[in-house]
């Protein structure tokens, strides 16, 4: 397929690994967020989250938009039905992130209502998502 493809490929890898990083740590930084009592403290977790949301969102637009182009393009995996599963759980992932923004507001503007062992379940979904998509990537069932 050439270098272009190795090149998608490999790009495409880097994102996906580096949005999932910020997956697994925002909800990490909501776990204090939702305990933190000190003012100074908490401000200074919203800061870390705003910073990490904004990085991750920028991540994600190139990954997706580089994991199209090996799908449309390089024809990776077309009509192959491990192929249409990764696409449920990407979009699923994209839930996540999204869900994330949403929470964000609400530690923005403190009203938070949940628990920070509420946000550390939360935190083991990307996890998962990650082993679903990987494992249909990996063994193509």
């Amino acid at each position: 397929m050439g270098n272009a493809y190795l090149w998608t490929k490999t790009f495409h890898i880097v994102l996906i690994a580096s949005w999932f990083a910020g997956l697994f740590y925002l909800p990490r930084i909501f776990v204090n967020l939702a305990d933190e009592k000190n003012p100074e403290v908490y401000a200074r977790l919203l800061g870390m989250a705003n910073r990490l949301f904004r990085f991750m969102t920028i991540l994600v637009i190139p990954a997706v938009l580089l994991g199209l182009a090996l799908w449309l393009h390089f024809k990776i995996g077309s009509g192959e039905v491990w192929m249409n599963a990764k696409i449920f759980f990407v979009i699923i992932v994209i839930g996540y992130h999204h869900a994330c923004w949403g929470l964000l507001k609400k530690f923005r503007k403190g009203i938070n209502t949940r628990s920070g062992v509420w946000y550390r379940w939360f935190n083991e979904a990307p996890v998962l998502l990650m082993v679903i998509v990987t494992t249909l990537v990996v063994i193509k069932p």
